[in-house]
């Protein structure tokens, strides 16, 4: 059963001065109703500024997430629910890329995802293939509420369980269900990225670590991370979540994420 939140305030002070890492999703986590304000990005920013390694956990498309990994404040990126992670060496000015499988394999996915994409077409009316489809890799976006009219609880739930039933993977974002063919997610190589990158042991300095989320594709993350902190938002999700973040925030989406920012930010 789930663990009770409790409000961010009563994150001790010493807990927060040792945290290193800020893990965190993007849609209604960072953004806010599908904006990045300066608000969150700033406090994204002041955060890499202080010293602290920050990293978007997202089911966004590798498209974006190129983008933002050369772009934003962060040090990497771990996108598609899993699928790989990137991180810039803007030293080097390379861009360092990790699938979970090889090209090939990601192609012959792809190509089963179209067919399936199709059959939840016919069957869930008004879903739609996500926007950002064309920019991904690895996994197939179905849209529920982002550039379509909302659809109802039972018609999310129907488009999960006919991923499921195809064998595939499905995780429901705030916007999007994703489904992809491969055993992994978000924790999976959120775990590979820091161990190949920073040489850090998830389980052991697991209290330097604290990830941001909102919704029930960021479960994982949840269960795992013992720090984790889930903004405002997240209690619209809270009857579909097998695991708790520890924390929840007073303030949604990036107001949500500002405050567990300055959160951290006061003790250091």
């Amino acid at each position: 059963m789930p663990t009770k939140m409790k409000p961010l305030a009563e994150f001790p002070a010493e807990e927060r001065a040792n945290v290193l890492f800020v893990l965190f999703d993007i849609d209604d986590t960072l953004t806010t109703d599908g904006r990045l304000t300066s608000q969150a990005y700033g406090a994204l920013e002041h955060l890499q500024g202080a010293g602290l390694k920050t990293a978007a956990i997202t089911g966004r498309p590798a498209g974006w997430c190129d983008h933002i990994a050369r772009m934003w404040p962060v040090d990497g990126v771990v996108g598609e629910n899993g699928a790989f992670y990137y991180r810039y060496d803007h030293s080097a000015r390379h861009m360092i890329r990790r699938y979970v499988v090889d090209k090939a394999e990601r192609k012959q996915n792809r190509e089963r995802l179209e067919k399936l994409g199709e059959t939840i077409l016919d069957a869930v009316p008004g879903a739609a293939i996500s926007s950002d489809q064309f920019c991904r890799e690895a996994d197939l976006a179905i849209d529920f509420c982002e550039d379509v009219p909302a659809l109802a609880k039972s018609d999310v739930e129907r488009i999960e369980k006919l991923f499921e039933e195809a064998g595939a993977h499905a995780k429901i974002s705030s916007i999007h269900v994703n489904g992809w063919f491969g055993d992994y997610d978000k924790l999976t190589m959120t775990q590979q990225f820091l161990t190949g990158e920073f040489s850090v042991d998830p389980e052991k300095d697991n209290g330097k670590i604290v990830f941001a989320g909102d919704s029930p594709n960021d479960v994982p993350m949840f269960g795992f991370f013992e720090n984790a902190v889930g903004v405002a938002n997240l209690m619209e999700f809270r009857d579909r979540l097998d695991a708790e973040p520890a924390y929840v925030t007073e303030a949604p989406s990036g107001a949500g994420f500002a405050e567990l920012a300055a959160a951290l930010l006061e003790v250091r």
